[in-house]
């Protein structure tokens, strides 16, 4: 039964890293960017943010794509902030798949993920977006079971972060 990985959390707190590095270690897998899946619209596109209309584009595209891999026995991992309700809507659109979705996400106090917001390029600096996530997630009904802390982790730490996305039953959407 093929999984789908969807890593979620804030901006700058490690989606994309943590992300690739999942990927790499599933035997067979395909890695979405739901940030690559939102700028393939070019012009007309909005902000997913201010325009329920382009989020949902977002998640239609991600869905299709999902569905492309897993229907050939793919696992899939997804980079993309996701909060609940798209989480639990995806599982249902991938129902007729039997895939286990298994929903993380990675979580770091304020003052850490601003700070490694500050270590990305100046042009994927998510700043004040950043804080506003945190908001947008504990506001959102976010079950804390889904909630993975890397705070005191260290970049080189990876493999043990990936080791608990994978192993631990929590994460999975029942």
């Amino acid at each position: 039964m093929p999984s789908v990985y969807l890593l979620s959390g804030p901006a700058g707190v490690g989606k994309s890293t943590t992300s690739k590095a999942l990927a790499r270690t599933l035997k067979n897998s395909a890695y979405i960017s739901g940030d690559d899946v939102s700028h393939m619209h070019k012009n007309g596109r909005r902000k997913p943010w201010e325009s329920e209309l382009e989020l949902s584009l977002i998640w239609n595209n991600i869905s299709s794509l999902t569905q492309n891999f897993i229907s050939n026995g793919t696992d899939v991992v997804i980079d993309y902030v996701t909060f609940p309700r798209e989480a639990y809507w995806l599982k249902e659109r991938l129902k007729a798949f039997s895939a286990e979705v298994v929903y993380t996400v990675l979580w770091v106090d304020a003052e850490t993920l601003l700070s490694r917001d500050r270590l990305r390029q100046p042009e994927h600096q998510m700043g004040e977006r950043c804080l506003i996530l945190i908001e947008e997630f504990k506001a959102s009904g976010l079950d804390t079971k889904h909630l993975l802390d890397t705070s005191r982790n260290r970049v080189d730490a990876i493999e043990l972060v990936i080791q608990e996305i994978v192993s631990n039953e929590r994460y999975r959407l029942g």
